[in-house]
Order: C-alpha cells, then structure tokens, then sequence
C-alpha cells in the first residue's frame, strides 16, 4: 500500500542540536532540498536532511507539523556534501542548523528559487560570411567568433570571456539580431567537454615531476592517501598543482583549491585561467557580490565551472563531479572558524576527499604539526621540494640584535642602510611588523595611566591619521585627548610602533619612494588589496609594509630584502602553540625574498640574538625545528598526541561564567580517560562587556572525548543559565 505521507528530517537556522521532523504528503521530496516549515510562531526555510517512511518514524506521526511548501524541485546538496554536514555534526558537537547553513549560499537561505542559467546561441547562419561587418567591434567579433566553434555558450562564460562590459556587448549583438538567449535548469550542465589546453607551460624541476608522479600513482589507488607537499618558500608548489589539476579536468572532473586568504584569489585565478585557458574558473569568498557567488555555486554544481579557488567556507561548495582537493598554505590559521560553527577546513577537505575516494593535496613551507604528524605515522605520503627552481636560492637570514642600538620607530640604522641600497638598484624591499596603527599604547609620563578599552582588557592602540585611540578587539573607539584623565598632565607619550608610524617614518627617510602598506587600515574597500598588489607588480622600486595580509603566498619577484621588525613577544608567549606559529611567521616572511633573478636578504631585528627557538630554526631549518617541537609535545601528551575540547562560557556578569563551567565540570569529573584543566578566565577575561571562562578537556584518545560530549551534551544544555550567558564547543582548539 502507497504511504499516505513521509516523515522529513529537516535542520533549522535556529541553536538546535539536532534535526526535527516534520511530515509532508508530497512523496517526491529528496533529502537536500529545502522547505518552508512552522517553527513556534513562526515560519522558517529548513533542509531535508533525511526522507523516512512513516513506519520509520517512533514518534506518532499524527503529532508532526506539516511542512508549509516545498522551496526546490532538486536538492541543492549531493549527497556526499550531506553526509560531510551530518559527519560535522557529530565531530564538532554543534547545531545542525549552524553547520548547515554555512554551506547554504546567502542568496538561498529563505524562499529565493535557484535561478535559471542564461544561455546564448547564434541567431543567424549568414554570421561566418558578415562577420567581417564587427572587424571595428574586436570583443562582438570575439563572441560570435566562439559561438561558431562552440553552438551555446553561457552567460558565465561570457563574462569570462568578454571581460565587466559583457551585459553591454550581449545587448548590442542581441538588438543586431546576431544572438539569441535561452533559460534552462541551473543543474543543466550543456557545456561540451573540451580538450584541455596548456599554454605555455614551465618546464619542472626533477623534484616537481617526481612530485607529480606520485600523485598521479596515488590517484590510481582504491582510496588515495592525503599527501603533505612540504615545498620551501618559492619552489614551485603552484607549478606542481597545475599539473595534478590537469589529470582531473582531462577525466571531466572538478577542482577545488582552498586558500587562507582572499587578497590571494586574484593571483591565482590569473595563473590558472593563463593555464587552462578553455576552462571556466569561478572563486567563492566573502568579498564577492551575494548574487556573483550564487552564480558561481550554480556553475560548479551543473559542472559548467571546473576550477574553483575560495577561502575557508569553499570547502561546503556543492559539485557535480569532484575529482581532487588542493589546500594552499595549509598551516594556516585562517583555515579555522573561530566564532558560531568553530570548523576547521583542512580536516573537513580531508574527510571530503576520504569519502569520495579522491586525491588530495596539502602544500606548505611550514606544515603544521599535526599534518607533519600525520605524515610521519604514515596516514598521509610525504613529498618534499627542497630547492627553488632555476639559479634561485634561497635567501640569505641576518639576525640583528637590536640591544643597546637607537631605533627610529623600530627601524635600525643598519636596517635603513640596506634598504637605501635596494632602492638605489631600482629593486622592492618588505618589511613586516605585525601590528597596525601608530602605537599600541598611549600613556601619561606623569602618573602611568595608559589608555585602556572599556569594554575589553586591552589596551587602546592610537591611529594618528584618524586622531583616535581604537580597541582591536571589539572596535570601540574615542577620540585623542591631550591631558591625562586621572592627573591632568599634558605630558602624554606613546609607547611601542605599529605599522602607521613606521610608515611616517618611511616616508621621512624615503620621500621620493613610493611606499605601500597594506594591513585592515588601508584594505577596508573591496578592490584595494588588488590594486596595491598590481601596484607592487609594476615593476618600479617601491617599500612594502604590512601585517600577516603580507606574509601569505604572494610571489614579489623584485623584493630582495625582507626586514621582521619585532618577535620578540611572541618569544615569551605562555601558548604552547607560539614556537610553531612564530617558526612558520618567520619562515613565510622570509620567503617573500629573492623570488626573481636577484639574490635574497632578511635581516629579523629582535632584542634576543641568543633564544634557542631563534637558534634552531635559523641553524637547522623547519624541519628539525618541528621535530623537536614534536617529540616535546608528546613528552606533554599535548596534540597531536592527544586530542583537546574547549568549552568556552561568557557572560555579562563577571562570576557567572566561572559559575556556569564549576557546573559542567561536574558532569565529566569522573571519567575515566579525560584530563581537566580549569575552569579558569580566558586569557583576556573581559572583551565587548562579556566576562569569559574556559574549561579545557583532553584526552590520549579522541574516541573517549567525544563519547564523553555527546554524553553530557543535553545534560549541559539543561543547566539553568539565564539570559546573560552563552555557551559553545571548540573542538581541537587552536587558541587555548
């Protein structure tokens, strides 16, 4: 007998751990789809996460809600990425709604339809003979030039192809009669597969076709082990993805390339679309237009894009067909969501590749830890570039004690002498300095007050420019006083540099050198990270300046000098992270030199020549340096020898939050196989008004942990808290 109606699991944009279920008589909705459906007294867009019968159903189904309607013919998710977002709700201990609607385009998150593909096609088959009538109109020649070799081309691959004035040249060739558009289904996929074309490819070096070897073997393989490309600073790795990229796209299949940073998608974009030119390449990030990325979700998922290139959330994109996962700096911390659904996009791409049997890759100059970990046990394949292609060495580093010796806003004499020698050979120097604005402090000489957020425990940092004093960690800002608020003194003075005043400072030794700095003071608008980037690229002498926004993947071929301003904090650092962090900062600043045909040169100014960390990587490199950090970490049995928890609590009121975790402490003080550590403040207590505590578990066996979390998961969601109070789960936490 035909079921009267079907049980669906659907996930809520609301803090619900798991899916509700509600019923509907439509019989041919599919798990992925979304619905429209009563919550409270409200109505919300849900996902089907599951379809059941109602004999599958242990509630009574007559106690369900109906859903209101159905939102999409075709589910918006395979059902591979379903299962990644079910595997993330179990992992990370997190709402399956949060988790579930990171990987909803903005676009589509209420009752907005998935729109249609525009296509276009000839109109006329006198084009081949008038053609000659657009010799004056180069881009409609262009267009209807494609459209004889290729019958229907898409609107996507018009712009792409016609470059922002592509609306402009479809209406004029439309209005001559010339071309003609159509709608099909966004899932449609109509584009013929194209041989794929390489231009002028570089020739690789023996230790990047052996790179490409082994991945092309380790495709073969049942089920691909993951592969560490651990490559120095400028050897190649891009080259390397390029052609383990090119196996996939000749077999149809899609690519996707994770990167840390967005100011990095342009680059790379160019490079792979100078490398595949037949081939479409979309980039998904937060700094594209709502309705330019839903175009661009639409392609790869009818599989009209082969290549795509996008920051931390690319890794819930939806595909027709993919075939292998490149991750770009995979050391990075930009790879984890540290706010809502506290993800990590590395070990997501890692569990994705792992379900679809497909090869992926993990490039890095620094690895982290736990890939490297992972490498040397033998769950992922160990590749190594050690040298950088061509006559290119690698740069030279200079550890300049700045002891005794007068800084100008923390730049050396020396320091400036090298510079001016760069310059003078018309070649780009960098310089780093990981902290903006013009001081991190502005205090009186008089009495030692310095000015101090009120909302955090931070110090103000001053902006000259601005004249305001601006907290960096929830944004609050005042404007600049000149007389002491607790004594009156007018003798106020600043303390420490960031990068406006070194700037300031540039530009008073430097006057005739264009200086360009780059950090979030002056990448505020979208474009601007572009601009300066082709700026630096003109090939004219120049200095740069910047934060971390600098340090990640760019290739300067004219900066033969980098100076690192200031580590000596992070030297001292009570994080057992830090020494990785600062090894790999130091790595991938320095390897911003020496890229072209000039020889390379850091010079890194610290007040301790001497400190074994300094000693050892400089001496040893990276590798030694890790190891030695590993076998430290597993003497602690501290990750990757164990595996941490955090359970974070904030609130408005200052014992409530310490309150709240004495709570839960109890509900895992007894068991066996989980070491506890606190609950203690965070290590800034206080940030915009909320008072925060942590409670760190951890354990030698991931299995026990989780078990122990979802065990007292619903037990903890039942403590009494209040409305001043806020919870949440980071699991393999990366800032403790």
């Amino acid at each position: 007998m035909k079921p009267r109606y079907i049980i669906l699991q659907v996930a809520v944009p609301r803090p619900i751990y798991y899916s509700l279920s509600y019923r509907s008589s439509d019989l041919s909705i599919q798990a992925g789809c979304r619905v429209q459906v009563p919550l409270g007294h409200t109505e919300v867009t849900g996902v089907v996460m599951a379809v059941q019968s109602e004999s599958d159903q242990s509630k009574p189904p007559q106690t369900l809600k109906n859903i209101i309607r159905v939102i999409d013919s075709e589910p918006i998710f395979e059902p591979s990425l379903l299962a990644i977002l079910l595997w993330c709700n179990r992992y990370y201990h997190t709402a399956i709604g949060d988790i579930v609607f990171t990987a909803v385009p903005l676009a589509l998150r209420k009752t907005r339809q998935v729109p249609p593909t525009t296509i276009w096609q000839s109109s006329s088959s006198q084009q081949a003979k008038d053609i000659g009538r657009l010799n004056r109109a180069k881009k409609q020649k262009l267009l209807i030039t494609t459209l004889l070799e290729t019958p229907v081309v898409s609107e996507q691959q018009c712009k792409q192809l016609l470059g922002a004035s592509y609306r402009t040249i479809l209406k004029a060739l439309k209005e001559k009669g010339w071309i003609q558009s159509s709608e099909i289904s966004p899932y449609q996929c109509f584009t013929p597969s194209k041989e794929v074309k390489i231009v002028a490819p570089l020739t690789l070096t023996d230790e990047q076709s052996d790179a490409v070897q082994r991945f092309e073997d380790e495709a073969k393989q049942a089920c691909p082990k993951p592969i560490l490309l651990h490559g120095i600073t400028g050897s190649g790795k891009t080259e390397v993805y390029l052609r383990m990229i090119t196996a996939a796209i000749k077999a149809g299949q899609q690519a996707l390339i994770l990167v840390p940073e967005i100011g990095l998608t342009t680059q790379l974009i160019d490079r792979f679309q100078r490398f595949f030119p037949q081939q479409s390449v979309v980039s998904l990030n937060s700094a594209i237009a709502r309705m330019t990325r839903l175009s661009h979700w639409v392609a790869l998922k009818s599989g009209e894009a082969n290549i795509i290139i996008g920051t931390r959330s690319a890794v819930f994109a939806s595909f027709k067909q993919l075939g292998v996962i490149i991750i770009d700096e995979e050391h990075d911390l930009s790879f984890k969501q540290h706010e809502g659904f506290r993800y990590h996009a590395r070990d997501i791409a890692v569990k994705r590749a792992y379900d679809l049997k497909i090869p992926i890759v993990l490039g890095s100059a620094t690895p982290a830890l736990e890939t490297l970990h992972n490498s040397q046990s033998g769950k992922y394949h160990y590749v190594h570039l050690s040298r950088r292609p061509g006559a290119r060495s690698s740069p030279i580093i200079t550890v300049q004690s700045t002891l005794g010796s007068p800084l100008k806003a923390g730049l050396s004499t020396p320091l400036l002498q090298q510079i001016q020698q760069r310059l003078d050979k018309n070649q780009q120097v960098m310089l780093f300095l990981n902290r903006r604005g013009f001081a991190p402090t502005l205090l009186c000489q008089n009495c030692g007050w310095h000015s101090q957020c009120r909302d955090c425990d931070s110090n103000m940092t001053l902006h000259a420019k601005d004249q305001k004093v601006r907290c960096h960690h929830c944004g609050y800002e005042e404007h600049v006083i000149t007389s002491c608020p607790n004594c009156q003194s007018r003798q106020l003075d600043t303390q420490g540099q960031g990068t406006e005043r070194v700037e300031i400072a540039l530009q008073g030794h430097f006057p005739d050198t264009t200086i360009i700095r780059i950090d979030r003071d002056t990448i505020r608008k979208k474009g601007e990270m572009d601009h300066k980037l082709q700026h630096i690229r003109a090939g004219k002498a120049a200095i740069l300046l910047g934060t971390q926004m600098l340090a990640k993947g760019h290739d300067f071929p004219l900066v033969t000098l980098v100076g690192i301003l200031d580590i000596d904090r992070s030297l001292y650092s009570t994080d057992f992270r830090s020494p990785e962090r600062l090894a790999q900062l130091i790595i991938q600043v320095s390897g911003r030199s020496g890229r072209g045909k000039h020889k390379g040169r850091v010079i890194l100014q610290t007040s301790q020549p001497d400190h074994p960390l300094l000693v050892t990587l400089l001496s040893e490199g990276y590798l030694s340096f890790a190891n030695a950090l590993l076998a430290e970490r597993k003497l602690w049995n501290l990750p990757p020898y164990s595996y941490q928890a955090l359970i974070r609590a904030e609130s408005l009121k200052q014992p409530n939050a310490l309150q709240f975790l004495e709570r839960v402490l109890m509900y895992f003080k007894e068991i066996e196989g989980l070491t506890l550590m606190g609950p203690m403040p965070s290590l800034m207590e206080r940030r915009a008004k909320w008072y925060r505590a942590q409670l760190l578990l951890t354990s030698t066996q991931r299995s026990v942990l989780h078990h122990a979390i979802k065990q007292q998961l619903e037990t903890i969601g039942k403590i009494r808290k209040g409305g001043q109070l806020r919870w949440s789960i980071d699991i393999d936490p990366l800032d403790t």
